[in-house]
């Protein structure tokens, strides 16, 4: 089986572009130089990127009606959409928002009909796209919308790690009142039956982050951990889930205590994600978890003060496209 990619650059004006220009050249792992990769994006932005780094690219017709084929070195299989203006690298434009949305309307779609395998996303640049008059709180939410689904989970994975998050993009103030018993369950829910469905785990072993320091020390440093993580964690233990803690994250995150857990739960962004990037910059990647197709995604912003250098790495994007095409290589077990 030769599966299918679809990858969105993302922000015109970031790195995407030049990520997408590079996947023709980089020298392909055995996996990614296996599958067919189809670009859903601007061809004459692709060509920019391309003559700015030096190379040729060759863009191949996308017809899914047509047998999957390789995409061969040198090129990218191309979905073409086009942008509302010219972009030109670091310089954000509020115009072409509507076209970031449009290339990630086409890989859900695409994916939702199974003329794509997966989807790999770029970076996209959040205010701007709100700036076009669109409100958008992150490819996660967006793709939750387009597939119908109530409740989605981000995990983040490097090498061996894999940090999935309780509450996602909202400020530190408003994460405690985002917590509840109810959410928790399905979070945790989604969490270990895409373990077991999609990485072939039969019985998961998620570790849980408190959420205040010390998993509040028995109250005095915070209730949460009393009143509602430990009984949804109680709920869950019953109907058979391996749930390790409530623990400190200070203490979970240390490798002696990550060598139990197949995951982890942190309960807010940046209690998770400085860790896991610590291990893995570079070769982090995003998955998106409950949602009927696999998506994967870069760990990285649009990189706006080096677009346009030809100095972006493509490692995220490799690695994003190897476990996309892993888990699709699962799927057919």
């Amino acid at each position: 089986m030769t599966p299918r990619i679809a990858f969105t650059p993302g922000e015109p004006a970031g790195i995407g572009p030049e990520l997408a220009a590079k996947l023709a050249h980089s020298g392909r792992t055995p996996d990614i130089a296996r599958a067919q990769i189809i670009a859903i994006a601007d061809p004459d932005l692709l060509q920019q990127e391309a003559a700015r780094l030096g190379k040729s690219l060759r863009l191949l017709p996308f017809n899914p009606a047509q047998p999957a084929e390789a995409t061969p070195d040198g090129a990218l299989h191309l979905l073409p959409v086009s942008l509302a203006e010219a972009a030109s690298p670091g310089q954000l434009n509020p115009e072409n928002g509507p076209y970031v949305l449009e290339t990630l309307r086409r890989a859900a779609e695409g994916c939702k009909d199974r003329s794509f395998d997966a989807v790999v996303t770029g970076p996209v640049h959040k205010g701007v796209i709100n700036e076009s008059g669109v409100p958008f709180s992150g490819h996660t939410e967006f793709f939750a919308e387009q597939a119908g689904v109530e409740k989605v989970v981000m995990m983040l994975a490097a090498d061996d790690l894999r940090v999935a998050l309780a509450t996602t993009h909202i400020p530190l103030k408003d994460v405690s009142g985002a917590i509840s018993a109810s959410s928790l369950q399905q979070v945790l829910t989604i969490l270990h039956r895409s373990l077991q469905h999609q990485f072939r785990i039969e019985s998961p072993r998620i570790g849980v982050c408190g959420l205040n320091p010390h998993a509040g020390e028995g109250g005095h440093l915070g209730r949460e951990e009393i009143e509602i993580i430990e009984p949804a964690l109680d709920t869950l233990r019953a109907l058979g889930l391996n749930l390790i803690g409530p623990l400190p994250a200070d203490t979970l995150f240390t490798p002696p205590q990550l060598a139990r857990c197949d995951a982890v739960l942190a309960m807010y962004h940046d209690q998770g994600l400085p860790v896991l990037k610590f291990k893995g910059f570079g070769r982090a990647i995003n998955i998106t978890l409950g949602l009927p197709f696999i998506r994967t995604s870069v760990d990285h912003g649009t990189a706006l003060n080096i677009a346009g250098t030809g100095t972006a790495d493509t490692g995220s994007l490799n690695a994003a496209l190897s476990q996309a095409i892993e888990l699709v290589q699962l799927r057919q077990l």
